[in-house]
């Protein structure tokens, strides 16, 4: 192929390249350009441009690449390489096992934010109907996997950004869940509040990061919307208490409300006392999977 490792991206493949070549190519153009993971992410770039399965593209390791795939691997690879987070680049990021659409419009579903989702479903398994409601609702990631994991519920999504409203409406529609998925554009819960929705619990993870923190964050949650990474004040937990204060008008007697918080920066402790200052009953720290404080749990009585 044209140029080396370290030199660039070549303008098409040498005849006879094959998946292997093209893949190792890619994870060293990764690499020099700082990222961290760059042999899984070569490889799932590979896949995205061959539209192949890992299983497919591992049987056909050997094979020629084609020029027109190659074409479209290399575009891939100068976008990561610019620092474009990597499900933006695809287009699409799993959450809660669901494919889900996301692109600069909203913010990239992470991992941790599914042990949100499992503790909701956790506090309410025996409700028999439920409703639930998510806070800056983003792509959906949270609402639709609620939707998807209990087709009787009831779920009411709200956001500030019309924008990401729209993916949400895309990713609802995905997983067919758009008939019991109710998208509200407006503040919080303020919304809800003038349609007289109650709910039996409410979730949200809201933006924590505090601004004095930008300093210490990568290009690729930089590149991410403003408004859903940082929050409003320097605590990072100002979103919380406005939530969790008009969560009492919505919350059913005995309802729970969930957040997601920053272990990073130690928010929890804060998180619980503020529930209790407004009367919620007993709050409750959630670990994740990997022992770190991920969220605050209450009952309203």
């Amino acid at each position: 192929m044209e140029g080396r490792v370290g030199e660039g991206l070549p303008g098409r493949a040498e005849r006879g390249l094959t998946l292997r070549q093209a893949y190792l190519w890619g994870r060293e153009h990764l690499a020099a350009s700082g990222i961290q993971e760059c042999g899984l992410e070569a490889e799932v770039l590979l896949r995205h441009a061959l539209g192949l399965d890992r299983a497919q593209l591992y049987a056909r390791w050997h094979s020629p690449l084609p020029a027109e795939a190659w074409q479209r691997y290399t575009d891939l690879l100068e976008r990561r390489a610019a620092r474009r987070p990597l499900a933006y680049v695809v287009g699409e990021r799993e959450f809660f096992g669901l494919r889900l659409v996301v692109d600069e419009r909203v913010l990239i579903p992470r991992p941790e934010t599914e042990r949100l989702v499992e503790v909701v479903l956790e506090l309410t398994r025996d409700v028999p109907e439920p409703v639930y409601v998510d806070v800056g609702t983003g792509s959906g990631a949270v609402a639709v996997a609620l939707a998807v994991q209990r087709p009787e519920a009831t779920v009411y999504a709200t956001d500030l950004s019309s924008d990401a409203l729209a993916v949400a409406e895309e990713n609802a529609r995905r997983h067919r869940v758009h008939h019991r998925l109710h998208l509200v554009e407006g503040d919080a819960l303020v919304p809800l509040l003038r349609l007289g929705v109650r709910a039996h619990a409410v979730a949200s993870n809201p933006p924590y990061v505090p601004p004095s923190a930008r300093a210490e964050l990568p290009p690729e949650v930089l590149a991410e919307p403003e408004l859903a990474v940082f929050a409003p004040g320097p605590r990072g937990v100002e979103l919380h208490e406005r939530i969790a204060d008009q969560a009492r008008t919505v919350l059913l007697p005995g309802g729970w409300i969930a957040f997601e918080v920053a272990a990073k920066w130690e928010q929890a402790a804060s998180v619980a006392a503020l529930l209790s200052a407004l009367g919620y009953g007993e709050p409750q720290v959630v670990r994740d999977w990997s022992g770190l404080e991920r969220a605050v749990v209450a009952r309203w009585p």
